[in-house]
């Protein structure tokens, strides 16, 4: 047998589960895939791009002061797009903070932003 490994969740820590909702929803087009609170009160909030895919992002209420800086400030993901300049307009559009304006490459092109919390994301688009 062949192990098989992929990438389920990231898990992003927030303040406000609906804060961060619309801000994915709003600037990366993020669905919900799961949204369930147990008995005890936790919620597993966890939103993707596309229905099909197990990628996403698991929305985790912090516990302390971590929101924003649970890289140590590095890039918390890298995010793929097939438009990177219809992108980024869009997140300048809705004044999201960008770190790095997009840089073109003949392979690829890509800028860096920023979340609602401060979190870096690296947006991406590969050629060919």
């Amino acid at each position: 047998m062949q192990i098989k490994n992929q990438i389920g969740r990231i898990v992003i820590l927030v303040n406000d589960y609906e804060d961060a909702l619309k801000f994915y929803q709003l600037n990366f087009d993020c669905k919900v895939l799961v949204d369930y609170t147990t008995t005890e009160g936790q919620r597993f909030l966890h939103v993707g791009f596309d229905d099909v895919s197990a990628t996403g992002i698991w929305f985790l209420k912090s516990a302390d002061n971590r929101v924003g800086n649970q890289t140590n400030g590095e890039p918390v993901f890298v995010m793929y797009t097939n438009a990177l300049d219809a992108l980024y307009q869009k997140l300048t559009t809705n004044n999201v903070k960008i770190k790095q304006v997009p840089v073109y490459a003949d392979d690829y092109s890509f800028f860096h932003c920023y979340d609602l919390y401060g979190n870096e994301i690296i947006v991406a688009e590969l050629k060919g």
